[in-house]
């Protein structure tokens, strides 16, 4: 190999140096020359003391003593001197020293860093530098069994491996699409692009699995890191919600059937084995919005840890619950939200596979597996629906793994994804009724709330006072006097229908009606009012509630607000709001038009 010439930059620092470290030498030079003539001199100025001393015997005393006191601090001058002088001479030699150094430091070749890839049985080692492999001698002092594939080593300018350098984890991200054997993987990149490559020693072996984002040297080829799996991590979370069926009121008989779909094949798997039964793969929630869908959705996941707890003894047993909204998967580039599909379902295989029930949560389904050729959106969902479907079903052999989504638009879902054998059990999450509303309400208003004076001293007890309170909220929800009055649809057959506020009733309303009413009551508190929770708050919380629901939000289709707000039946052709007049003393009630297009 010919040596590279140096530039001319490199000649002209290195002739400073030489000049600067010349100039230094005939300094030192000079102090030794100095230093001579100083000793020359106190060599005679002793010779004269000498003199001095043998006229002492014939010289008067005080021409001695003055004569002798002046010899002896010209010496003392001449030592001080002397020392002063040997002083800079050690200074000028640590200089000298010092830029001998820097010489010998910016006259040395540069190092070049390079990748471990083997060792040799004549102990030399292949390295790869610079893209290039090559095989080069070992520093004696390095231990080449210490060394792993895929290392940061550094080597010098004879190419020898001289040291270890700290690794730097930079590079390519791709993915890896199936595991060869213990060293090599088949890995894609963005474009579909694939590739076999090598895997680092500093990895694990078997750390590596299908669809698992590592990082790829550019140079080398190796995968040198594992990188965590941000994008589903992100939806998997650590720990279940902290939600029970108690939690959830009003629907006792859609919790039952949830149980019996969900629960007895986990408890009584041998039971469903010898009758040949199959537990179902998942489970669809439709219905209006904020009734609870959700919400049954957290505590499934809990009560399944719950129970895997109690079945095996192991308190370290916990519950995924992998809450997948359907926007967050959408993705701009072809590929990538089946891609992210696959991913969610692998995350779910392998906790599956530790032992912990896994719970996927598809909220809002209907923006992703809608039916194929609607034409209404950019017909994403060709490729979608067949990827959920492909997955689900190899979710067949995974007994700790149970799908469920939720919709208010059931009727837009794929029926591929509605049938026997994908999502078996089909649970409506309906408003509900007056019974229901009293249970939802029990989970807000409790004992534990401060309850006004005036309410209590009605009632013999505060549970008695709580129970009236939450009858009368009730009871003011579900009157169907000419006061609760709300829409009137008119039918393609020309019947007529009047809606009153209960018919729009839903967990999420009481929840927030109840909110509303212990704000009345802490800021009739802040003004020095009556402390604790009235009817006349829950009253107005009622009230207040129904008007912010009274302007419909505008849609080109009232049979598409009939679809959401749980309508079903015959198309409707109008609709007419019936608002209450805000004064008091107005007799006649106030009736709003409203053409078609508009909904709840």
């Amino acid at each position: 190999m010919t040596p590279k010439q140096p530039s001319e930059g490199e000649e002209l620092r290195a002739s400073y140096i030489r000049e600067s470290s010349n100039a230094h030498d005939r300094e030192a030079s000079r102090y030794v020359e100095r230093v001579r003539e100083l000793e020359g001199i106190i060599e005679v100025m002793q010779s004269e003391m000498s003199d001095l001393r043998r006229k002492l015997n014939t010289a008067s005393s005080e021409d001695a003593e003055m004569k002798l006191y002046e010899a002896t601090r010209d010496l003392v001058k001449l030592h001080r001197r002397n020392r002063e002088l040997t002083a800079a001479l050690q200074e000028a030699k640590e200089q000298l020293e010092h830029l001998r150094e820097k010489v010998e430091k910016l006259s040395a070749p540069p190092n070049n860093y390079g990748i471990f890839l083997d060792k040799n049985d004549d102990d030399t080692v292949n390295i790869s530098l610079l893209g290039k492999k090559m095989r080069v001698n070992l520093d004696p002092d390095l231990n080449v069994d210490d060394l792993d594939k895929g290392e940061e080593i550094i080597v010098n300018g004879a190419y020898n491996v001289v040291a270890v350098a700290q690794p730097t984890l930079e590079g390519d991200v791709v993915k890896v699409k199936e595991v060869l054997d213990g060293s090599r993987v088949l890995v894609t990149f963005r474009a579909d692009e694939e590739r076999v490559v090598d895997v680092a020693g500093i990895i694990e072996p078997g750390a590596l699995k299908s669809g698992d984002s590592v990082l790829l040297h550019p140079q080398t080829g190796l995968i040198i890191d594992k990188l965590p799996k941000t994008e589903i991590e992100d939806l998997l979370l650590e720990e279940v919600p902290d939600i029970y069926y108690r939690n959830v009121g009003g629907l006792d008989k859609q919790i039952e059937q949830i149980r019996d779909a969900i629960e007895l094949p986990y408890l009584y798997p041998d039971e469903f084995k010898e009758f040949d039964l199959l537990p179902p793969k998942g489970i669809l929630l439709y219905g209006p919005p904020g009734c609870g869908k959700t919400l049954i959705a957290k505590a499934v996941a809990n009560s399944l840890a719950e129970k895997a707890r109690e079945r095996s003894g192991d308190e370290n047993i916990r519950g995924f619950f992998i809450n997948i909204k359907g926007p967050e998967l959408l993705n701009k580039y072809v590929g990538e939200t089946e891609r992210r599909i696959r991913d969610v379902f692998q995350r779910a295989r392998e906790k599956a596979q530790e032992g912990m029930p896994v719970v996927i949560f598809f909220d809002e389904m209907d923006s992703l597996f809608r039916t194929r050729g609607l034409g209404i959106s950019s017909d994403m969902e060709s490729t979608l629906v067949p990827q959920f479907l492909a997955e689900i079903d190899g979710v067949e052999g995974l007994r700790n793994v149970i799908v469920i989504g939720a919709s208010n638009r059931q009727d837009l879902l794929d029926p591929a994804v509605l049938r026997p054998g994908r999502l078996d059990v089909k649970v409506k999450i309906d408003r509900p009724d007056a019974s229901g509303a009293r249970d939802i309400f029990t989970k807000y208003v409790t004992c534990d709330i401060p309850i006004a004076a005036s309410t209590l001293e009605k009632h013999a007890s505060e549970e008695e006072a709580v129970a009236s309170l939450i009858d009368e909220a009730v009871e003011d929800i579900y009157r169907t006097d000419e006061e609760n009055q709300y829409l009137e649809l008119t039918y393609s057959r020309g019947e007529r229908e009047i809606l009153y506020f209960k018919d729009f009733s839903s967990g999420a309303m009481i929840m927030n009606i109840v909110a509303r009413a212990k704000k009345y009551a802490l800021k009739r508190l802040i003004d020095d009012g009556e402390k604790g929770l009235r009817s006349a708050d829950l009253h107005q919380a009622v009230r207040d509630e129904f008007k912010e629901n009274e302007d419909l939000p505008n849609t080109k289709n009232p049979d598409e607000w009939a679809s959401i707000s749980g309508r079903k039946g015959e198309r409707i052709v109008n609709v007419k709001m019936l608002v209450q007049p805000a004064e008091p003393d107005k007799k006649k009630r106030e009736v709003r038009v409203v053409a078609p297009g508009h909904y709840l």
